[in-house]
């Protein structure tokens, strides 16, 4: 479907808004030839400002990277993959060196692909167990410690990155899934990052486990932290804690990701509706249970109802034929929203 956008101005140079038109005219998706347009404009826009050689790598740096990761990701788009992180640095025999390599296995055999940032420690251990064909890594340049590990290193879907937020970037992108083994800062960083984004709606609801071994306390501390000092002291919202699970069971953390696609597929906003995509119909019971359950989330009048595919998904034609449960989400109550997720998994 085209995207063309009335009105469509560039930049303020009539001439140059012509040359770039001539441009993108022939190239391949003429569905983007808009999207394509102003990025190429955006680049006009920077040459006219005051830059530095550090300015043009870091956007030269940033967009290759993106380019690239995206290429890299495009042939298995159609696959539900799962970052898993974790130390760098654990190694056997401990216990959840061989927690991450069963439960990478678990999530291979449940048809998910793997996602590591392809070093060694957990993220080896946990694509040793998905095996190379099933796995992609995400490397990091680092002088130190940060080396593709075994399984990735000469393996096509190993990309590597300059920049820690282009990084980021694409493992929120491309994962369905994540769930956080044991780690240091690195895997704080991501941990609490999805938390976050997800909590103000920056990023899509996925399942996030946090995964201890048998007997552990890494991920129990952290949510005894939370619920102590965020929680107590209201800096956060209790439920918050829908945004995330903790789990000391590999066979539980497989069943937390595989049942969030149980009934839902994904959603997005149309309108002022956010339009949940189902792989099968609710039952009208199941409406007016939701609408009791979940109310304080919604805009008056409170509307929860089901119908086919809105005209302005029509650029998403692979997804038209799912059943759609549309409701007037506020926004705000993301964690809400994640529960609400959880009941229509029950269908």
């Amino acid at each position: 479907m085209s995207r063309k956008k009335a009105g469509l101005r560039l930049t303020d140079d009539p001439k140059v808004n012509e040359d770039i038109q001539n441009l993108v005219t022939g190239w391949k998706h003429p569905e983007f030839s808009d999207d394509l347009a102003e990025m190429i404009a955006s680049l006009y826009k920077l040459s006219r400002q005051d830059i530095t050689s550090g300015d043009i790598a870091l956007f030269k740096r940033s967009m290759a990277e993106l380019r690239y990761a995206q290429g890299v990701f495009a042939p298995y788009r159609g696959v539900k993959k799962l970052c898993i992180f974790g130390s760098a640095r654990t190694r056997p025999p401990a216990p959840i060196f061989q927690c991450a390599i069963d439960f990478a296995r678990l999530m291979t055999e449940a048809g998910f692909m793997t996602i590591t940032g392809a070093g060694d420690g957990i993220m080896g251990a946990a694509q040793e167990g998905a095996g190379a064909e099933k796995s992609f890594g995400l490397n990091i340049l680092l002088p130190f410690e940060q080396y593709p590990n075994a399984v990735i290193r000469d393996d096509p879907k190993l990309v590597t990155f300059r920049y820690f937020f282009t990084r980021k970037l694409t493992f929120l992108r491309e994962t369905n899934a994540v769930a956080a083994f044991p780690g240091g800062f690195g895997t704080l960083d991501e941990a609490l990052e999805l938390i976050t984004l997800m909590q103000t709606g920056k990023a899509r609801l996925i399942p996030l486990v946090l995964v201890d071994q048998p007997g552990g306390s890494f991920w129990k501390a952290f949510t005894v932290y939370v619920s102590e000092h965020l929680m107590a002291n209201k800096l956060i919202s209790p439920e918050d804690f829908h945004l995330f699970k903790l789990t000391s069971n590999i066979e539980e953390a497989r069943n937390e990701i595989v049942r969030f696609y149980h009934n839902f597929h994904s959603y997005r906003y149309v309108g002022p509706y956010l339009v949940i995509r189902l792989q099968r119909r609710i039952s009208d019971e199941k409406i007016a249970q939701l609408k009791k359950e979940f109310l304080s989330i919604l805009h008056p009048p409170g509307e929860i109802f089901q119908r086919d595919a809105f005209p302005q998904e029509a650029n998403e034609p692979d997804l038209t034929h799912l059943p759609r449960l549309c409701l007037n989400f506020n926004r705000i109550h993301f964690g809400f929203l994640r529960l609400l997720i959880d009941r229509l998994n029950e269908e």
